[in-house]
């Protein structure tokens, strides 16, 4: 049974340049996601987010590959930020801030096998957002994205240089600002994390 590498297969939307912004077209994606709200270095709700949607996917992972229905790589933590009411983002009010956490899955992935998994995972040590993960269908459609090097809380600088980029083109910012987290924080010296910025635009 081959593997499913959606990070190979969606290819730029998962290597941007560090150097310079770039336009990308993004598919609409299957993702199981949860909501919340809260200074994402002081809310107990954002960690407990991600520690109900790993052991989750994880599951999802060997319970389709024992059974032969299928097998994928998983994919990096991502996330969704926005506290004004159209949906986009000031960050410098950061206690104000509302987040979507997610993981792409593969569309073969299907609500029963969510289901399946979230009794797996609740009757070992449940997490306690576990209920809240939802599968969803994620359409972001057009954005612009560059690639962070660096702690998260010096993303500022990049953020400024991809909305000018986003201005430069005659673009306009739409939605909520997106972060995909491609270093593992507990494994990665803070100066070394890489970051995917991304925005909506249109």
């Amino acid at each position: 049974m081959e593997k499913l590498d959606l990070r190979k297969e969606l290819g730029a939307l998962y290597r941007p340049s560090s150097s310079r912004p770039s336009l990308v077209d993004v598919p609409r994606l299957s993702v199981l996601a949860v909501d919340g709200a809260g200074n994402p270095n002081t809310s107990a709700a954002f960690r407990d987010a991600i520690q109900a949607l790993y052991p989750l996917v994880y599951t999802i992972k060997f319970t389709m590959k024992k059974a032969g229905t299928g097998d994928f790589s998983v994919m990096p933590l991502e996330a969704l930020w926005w506290n004004r009411p159209d949906g986009t983002l000031d960050p410098a009010d950061r206690a104000e801030w509302k987040w979507t956490a997610m993981i792409v899955v593969p569309d073969l992935v299907t609500r029963n096998e969510v289901e399946a998994a979230r009794r797996a995972v609740a009757a070992k040590k449940a997490p306690t957002s576990l209920s809240q993960v939802s599968l969803r269908t994620f359409d972001e459609g057009r954005a612009a994205q560059l690639l962070h090097v660096g702690p998260y809380s010096a993303e500022e600088p990049t953020i400024r240089t991809m909305l000018a980029f986003i201005a430069k083109e005659g673009l306009r910012a739409r939605g909520s600002h997106h972060e995909i987290y491609l270093s593992d924080p507990n494994r990665t010296a803070p100066e070394k994390l890489k970051t995917i910025v991304r925005q909506p635009v249109t």
